[in-house]
């Protein structure tokens, strides 16, 4: 009994002895075996040393975006009044940097260095959009209001006249329309006019006066042979003799004398001191039939009066209203504004 009793305290003394060796081992096996856990987790990425410290690495991020007039880092997008990026406002992307062959480097948020972020996205949207905006001072649009587009219009016809006569030519002038006249109507009117004869009227249309030094205003900017009778045109006074040895028609007409010169009636100055009225001081063309130039006149007035231009009476006297209305009509259809009575003007209103 007492042999079995101590062989079970044996027993238990050589269990606890072996339980108390085997307990050091166990609390100086993580010290022995510190490097069998980090061989066993070789394959997966260790935190780079500075991911504890997160406040040192962000400034050491490439590509980044800066924000608020950060400077000097390169390839950075700037913003807020950032200067010195190349191409900058101009859409262009910014050239791209090759990066390393070692594996992406990651903050301590987890995200890839380099990347832009959602915020970085939308302001990058925003700039281009801002570039596709078109500029303050674009053009206007082609279509110009009425108040525009009639500023800039400048008129064919001269500067309205001041005196009544030129009021009342100003007001027809205004109502006519740029076109050649019916021939027709021309007909009937110059039929109407066969026997017409020019009464002097000074009240209403003044008489000029003898001026020898008096030369036709303008005339020498007129350009062509039609227009040279006017360029040399100068009064002369001269007796009845010497206008018939010279001219083989003088008429008395509308109360002045005139002769005939190869398609114009020219003032007689001199050839009866009582009978010198004379409303127009120059030559007047009637063509080559040497109709008298009252007539003529006549047939230019109503011609006139039919178009619009003319608002006075057909008297067949060249004065004023008739001149105001012929540089009118002359100016509308792009002819010399010679305010008489020429070749070209006549043959523009079928009427040479």
């Amino acid at each position: 009994m007492k042999k079995l009793t101590s062989l079970l305290i044996g027993c238990s003394l050589a269990l606890a002895g072996a339980a108390l060796a085997q307990q050091p081992v166990e609390q100086q096996s993580p010290a022995k075996g510190k490097r069998a856990p980090e061989k066993a987790r070789a394959p997966q990425a260790q935190p780079r040393p500075n991911a504890a410290k997160p406040e040192t690495s962000a400034p050491k991020q490439r590509g980044g975006t800066k924000e608020h007039g950060a400077t000097n880092e390169p390839g950075a997008m700037k913003e807020h009044g950032a200067t010195n990026q190349p191409g900058a406002g101009k859409g262009k992307k910014a050239p791209t940097t090759q990066e390393p062959a070692t594996a992406p480097e990651t903050n301590v948020s987890g995200q890839r260095e380099g990347a832009p972020t959602p915020r970085e996205k939308e302001q990058a949207q925003d700039r281009r959009k801002g570039m596709k905006t078109p500029p303050a001072n674009a053009k206007a649009s082609p279509h110009a209001t009425p108040a525009t587009a009639g500023a800039g219009a400048t008129a064919a016809r001269p500067a309205p006249p001041t005196s009544p006569a030129g009021q009342q030519n100003a007001q027809a002038n205004a109502g006519a329309k740029t076109k050649k006249p019916d021939p027709q109507k021309v007909q009937q009117i110059k039929s109407q006019h066969a026997n017409f004869r020019a009464q002097p009227k000074p009240q209403q249309v003044p008489t000029v006066t003898f001026n020898q030094n008096r030369r036709i205003e303008r005339s020498e900017q007129w350009q062509g042979p039609q227009y040279e009778v006017f360029r040399s045109y100068h009064p002369e006074w001269h007796d009845q003799g010497w206008y018939h040895s010279h001219y083989n028609r003088v008429e008395l007409i509308g109360g002045g004398y005139y002769f005939w010169n190869a398609g114009y009636w020219y003032p007689a100055w001199g050839y009866s001191p009582s009978a010198q009225y004379y409303a127009y001081d120059g030559p007047i063309y009637v063509g080559h039939r040497a109709e008298p130039p009252d007539k003529v006149i006549a047939d230019v007035q109503a011609v006139l009066q039919e178009m619009g231009y003319y608002k006075g009476e057909v008297d067949g006297l060249l004065g004023p209203l008739t001149r105001e209305a012929l540089t009118a009509y002359q100016a509308d259809n792009g002819l010399t504004t010679t305010a008489a009575i020429d070749q070209p003007t006549l043959d523009s209103l079928d009427m040479g």
